[in-house]
Order: C-alpha cells, then sequence, then structure tokens
C-alpha cells in the first residue's frame, strides 16, 4: 500500500519555479504554481496502474511534467536523473519555507 497525502502534494502548487527543468521544454515559472510530477521509479512504489508513494515527487511546470510522464525527448535515464535532483530541490523548499517540519 503506498502512502497517500492530498495536502502533502498541494505544497507543490505553492511553488512557482519548476524543479525539474528539462532543456528545451520547462517553462520554468508558472503563475498559477507547479504541479506534482510523481517518481516513475519502481524503487519509489510505482507500479502498472499504481502512482508511488505521494512523497517522492517533484514540483514541476505543466511541459516538464508531461514530458516526464509521457515524453520521448529523453530516455529514462535522463528522465530519473532529472528526477532526482528536482526531487531533492523540492524536498529543500518544502522544508527551507517550514511547509514541512518534523516535530
Amino acid at each position: 500500500m503506498n502512502y497517500r497525502n492530498r495536502k502533502f502534494l498541494d505544497l507543490a502548487h505553492k511553488v512557482n519555479n519548476c524543479q525539474m527543468q528539462m532543456p528545451d521544454i520547462c517553462e520554468i515559472y508558472s503563475p498559477e504554481g507547479c504541479e506534482p510530477a510523481h517518481s516513475n521509479n519502481q524503487t519509489d512504489g510505482k507500479g502498472t496502474g499504481i502512482k508511488s508513494h505521494d512523497f517522492t515527487h517533484v514540483a514541476a511546470c505543466h511541459s516538464c511534467h508531461f514530458e516526464y510522464d509521457q515524453g520521448n525527448r529523453f530516455n529514462r535515464e535522463q528522465k530519473r536523473d532529472f528526477f532526482e535532483r528536482g526531487f531533492r530541490s523540492t524536498l529543500a523548499l518544502y522544508f527551507l519555507n517550514k511547509w514541512v517540519v518534523v516535530k
């Protein structure tokens, strides 16, 4: 069973600068906020017809999110690298803005 938390996913909408930043794809700034792009890696809980855990997402612009999930401009390894970099920067934003606090 994968972890689900709508409030955690909604944090992506507070971020205006895309954290995935795929070259020649990225919109960079999303005035309406970014989208939570879930990991496509099986080690993060992804399976056939099953999204990964909600805590494994990147705050991404619509264009990067689409390319990550359905595009073909980058290979699997490149997409994994974009996700990993974006995941770390997304989590850093959440903690630095005190949207996620460990008590």
